[in-house]
């Protein structure tokens, strides 16, 4: 047996098991993470059929909107937002609900299934609680979109409130193992955002959480995170891709390549086979040319921009779903035409 076919046979194998009802065991994950460039498309191949399985060839959209840019007194590594940022963003405080409404409307246009309200804090002053809760149903009922909201820390009367009002799922991502946490943040701990996942699972709200390869991690925090996320049942993952940004703490980390993003996307499909993976931030920048491959391990992506960020142009996304004979969808219906490509 030549060496290709027996990365051939081992990873259809780990499908086969998965298909069949079992799971992924830690070894396993780390050896997706270790496999050779020659696996590659046999590593996506199983995935593809995983993946296949519980979304066919549909491709779910999210738009994201910062409603409160900058300004948070946290100091997490990564981010531009942070405390010790030096990073060149804009720097506001909550939006008017017209923006917000504007924006929704636009998500919808561009035939998003969600739409992820974000703001930068710590946690929500009872002032931006009410100003959610008040705006979720209106998005709802005249666009038709899921809400996500992205709030930092939460009480559980938080949580409860949010679900109360339609709020549709809380994003609140491990963004890495917990060994590694204290690396890329001292404000608050891995536990408090484990606390915060347990209060919205309870209220009844969906969870959305991943993490962000390429911060200096080891790939056994990679592959901590994804069998965290498993346990804890988190059905929306999105896997972001650091984008080194000029101005933070971790400006000059860039330690990923276009294979590593599309190993790490097919570990996390085959660890959390039914969970709706997203390719999120960093994608443009670090799979490059290689995007297209990553939708046959994930099933979901940003459309549009991200939090400081550019994002690619909606209109190349569309062409990359439709070149790989996939179609969008918004949920339970029908897979929806492409929007006109301009």
């Amino acid at each position: 047996m030549t060496v290709a076919t027996s990365a051939l046979s081992r990873w259809h194998a780990l499908a086969d098991r998965v298909l069949a009802g079992g799971e992924v065991e830690r070894h396993e994950a780390r050896a997706i993470l270790a496999s050779s460039d020659e696996e590659i498309l046999d590593l996506l191949a199983a995935a593809y059929r995983v993946r296949h399985r519980a979304f066919g060839n549909t491709v779910q959209l999210f738009f994201l909107m910062n409603a409160k840019s900058g300004l948070c007194p946290e100091d997490c590594g990564y981010c531009s937002q942070s405390k010790v940022s030096e990073a060149e963003i804009p720097r506001y405080n909550l939006l008017s609900a017209p923006k917000l409404m504007e924006a929704a409307r636009l998500a919808a246009e561009r035939q998003s299934k969600t739409f992820c309200i974000v703001i930068s804090a710590r946690g929500p002053t009872e002032r931006e609680i009410d100003f959610v809760c008040e705006i979720a149903p209106q998005i709802k009922a005249e666009h038709d979109l899921n809400i996500c909201a992205c709030l930092g820390l939460l009480t559980p009367d938080q949580a409860r409130r949010l679900a109360a009002a339609g709020v549709d799922k809380v994003n609140h991502n491990l963004n890495t193992s917990e060994r590694y946490y204290g690396q890329i943040c001292s404000t608050h701990s891995y536990a408090d955002r484990i606390a915060t996942l347990a209060a919205c699972r309870e209220a009844g709200l969906a969870l959305c959480s991943g993490g962000i390869m390429g911060m200096g991690e080891s790939a056994d925090d990679l592959v901590a995170m994804a069998f965290e996320l498993r346990e804890l049942r988190v059905e929306s993952i999105p896997l972001n891709f650091l984008n080194a940004i000029d101005g933070t703490p971790l400006a000059n980390v860039d330690r990923l390549n276009p294979r590593d993003c599309l190993r790490g996307l097919a570990m996390m499909r085959l660890v959390n086979s039914t969970a709706e993976i997203r390719i999120a931030g960093g994608r443009e920048i670090h799979l490059g040319s290689l995007q297209a491959l990553g939708l046959y391990a994930a099933n979901s992506m940003f459309v549009g921009d991200y939090l400081t960020t550019k994002g690619q142009l909606p209109e190349a996304d569309y062409r990359m779903i439709e070149d790989l004979g996939f179609t969008i969808t918004r949920g339970a219906e029908a897979a929806e035409p492409l929007p006109a490509l301009r």
